[in-house]
């Protein structure tokens, strides 16, 4: 899955748990089979799933997005494991964004490099840097062993409108790249990748960032940034930026982090 691991398509299917009301007709919702969570040792995982198709896809996407779903592929997703709720859907409320002295100093570091929105499209460079950040970041992952068809797949198997946010030095080189989805409200962030050897530029950080200024400049209000997980290291990253919404019980609400050091990303 783009959160760090392959969904499994092995579900039964289950009379659907998520309390939102959507405003599309029905739709069949299915539960995958319990696998070990990636974020949190000794727990297992399963998902709600649902898939995104016909002429109202976008539409379900975006009720979806709303209810604290992501996308994978032609699937719409969200954890619904039995006992945990430790996966905390966030967004960034844009207009509200303000540049903590960490992100300034981000920004300064990564003032070189050019910023560019595109439609999706896989590339053979593209590719070469996700092999790169994978053989990195993510040896053990299944997306390590993904080839140009599986990455072309990734990108372009889309039920629905997605673009790439690319990062590029003074000498055109691709630095990072960021899969998103537009939604009506906002910019959804899916999945990014970018050169492991450079940390202390903080290039997956800077990739969010340049999503924030995407959707400032097409007035949208929110950026989607999936689940964020108070224990896991992987996810602490999100906690960066401020203010920023979680989705519980009432609805999206301001989340109130601890103030500390997050990892760089």
């Amino acid at each position: 899955m783009p959160e760090g691991h392959a969904e499994s398509k092995k579900v039964s299917r289950e009379p659907p748990t998520a309390p939102e009301r959507l405003s599309i007709a029905p739709q069949h919702f299915y539960r995958t089979a319990a696998l070990p969570c990636p974020y949190i040792p000794g727990k297992v995982e399963r998902k709600l799933v649902t898939e995104l198709e016909g002429p109202y896809a976008s539409e379900f996407y975006n009720e979806l997005s709303r209810a604290g779903f992501r996308r994978s592929h032609h699937l719409a997703y969200r954890p619904a494991c039995a006992g945990c709720s430790a996966c905390v859907p966030v967004r960034i409320p844009v207009a509200d964004f303000t540049e903590s002295r960490s992100l300034h100093r981000i920004a300064n570091l990564n003032r070189d490099l050019r910023r560019r929105a595109l439609p999706s499209g896989a590339t053979l460079e593209q590719f070469r840097l996700f092999q790169r950040y994978q053989r990195a970041r993510h040896t053990d992952s299944d997306m390590a062993a993904m080839t140009f068809g599986d990455y072309q797949a990734m990108v372009e198997d889309n039920p629905v409108p997605s673009g790439i946010m690319e990062l590029r030095d003074d000498g055109g080189a691709l630095m990072g790249a960021g899969l998103f989805d537009p939604l009506d409200d906002g910019l959804s962030a899916v999945y990014s990748f970018f050169t492991p050897d450079l940390p202390k530029r903080s290039l997956g950080t800077f990739l969010v960032m340049s999503l924030i200024e995407e959707a400032q400049r097409r007035k949208l209000a929110y950026v989607y940034l999936g689940y964020w997980i108070a224990n896991s290291t992987k996810m602490a990253y999100k906690a960066r930026f401020r203010p920023i919404e979680a989705l519980g019980p009432q609805g999206w609400r301001r989340l109130i982090i601890e103030k500390g050091p997050a990892p760089t990303t």
